[in-house]
């Protein structure tokens, strides 16, 4: 019988109200923990949230924002934290995902409770992205996990969300890889990956909001992070089409094969010149920064 193990999802949040939540009943029916880095939001995200401190939400804490959004210092905080919150393992999540296991019947604490039990401390996740469709456009409303059931597979690298990971003795790395890979020595990532529902936007309204210029620490930004989110242009959203996608009907059967490489929102964002992007590749080369394509934003 496998023992029971404490997991903390380790949450950021900003003006993530229509998400908290959503995110943090689902935690609670996975058998997960939580811990919320808010990042000074202006809407009801920490009202709501309160409400779970009572529940599966064990703390909240403010980190400033400073203008904008900094991929760095939230994760740098989560890596603090990784070596103080009381926990077996941890998870780096965000709002709009929901993470959970690949097989049926099985919660996401059971599923980690296993891979700790045969030996692993880290686990990935397959990234499965739903968006709404010109069919289906408007999602935003609280019951957006019933309507919102187009969905396409993710994945540029593997392993791309390794970010599940059990305590360490020593630190951990989240920065390097923008959140999606943990780092330590010893790392022994289990064999088989569990599944990320991630809800990207709701709208297209959603979408302007959410992304593009002025949002994101403008020296990440010109050290390639945040990547299309830092310059997607509202006037270029164009939704895809249902034929385009696959359709959801229960998280054992979301299909993984034949995933892109690319989201569907990169096509949004105008696309450097060669000579731009040259020219951030020799900045990086000579700061010995992480590559744009490590660093991308988690959200």
């Amino acid at each position: 019988m496998v023992g029971e193990v404490r997991i903390v999802a380790i949450i950021q949040t900003y003006n993530e109200q229509r998400f908290i939540g959503g995110c943090l009943a689902h935690l609670e029916q996975q058998g997960i923990l939580a811990y919320l880095v808010d990042n000074e939001s202006s809407d009801e995200t920490v009202a709501i949230a309160e409400r779970h401190l009572a529940g599966n939400l064990v703390g909240i804490e403010s980190l400033p924002r400073d203008g904008n959004y900094s991929q760095r210092r939230q994760l740098t905080r989560k890596e603090e934290l990784a070596r103080s919150l009381e926990a077996d393992w941890f998870i780096h999540l965000d709002a709009d995902e929901r993470r959970v296991a690949s097989e049926r019947g099985r919660t996401l604490a059971q599923a980690l409770a296993e891979a700790d039990e045969a030996g692993f401390n880290a686990v990935n996740f397959l990234e499965f992205t739903f968006v709404p469709t010109r069919e289906a456009p408007d999602h935003d409303h609280p019951d957006y996990e019933r309507t919102m059931r187009s969905y396409y597979p993710f994945l540029p690298r593997f392993p791309h969300r390794l970010n599940a990971w059990k305590r360490q003795d020593g630190p951990v790395a989240l920065t390097p890889s923008g959140g999606h890979v943990i780092r330590f020595p010893g790392l022994r990532m289990a064999p088989q990956s569990l599944y990320s529902r991630h809800y990207l936007f709701l709208n297209s309204e959603h979408a302007a909001r959410k992304f593009g210029p002025g949002r994101y620490a403008p020296e990440e930004v010109e050290q390639g992070w945040h990547e299309w989110r830092a310059k997607m242009d509202a006037a270029l959203i164009e939704l895809p089409s249902e034929r385009e996608l696959r359709h959801y009907e229960a998280d054992h059967l979301l299909d993984p094969s034949r995933p892109r490489k690319q989201h569907i929102a990169e096509q949004w964002a105008p696309q450097d010149s060669l000579v731009k992007r040259l020219k951030r590749a020799a900045r990086r080369r000579r700061r010995k920064l992480p590559r744009a394509s490590e660093a991308g934003s988690s959200a």
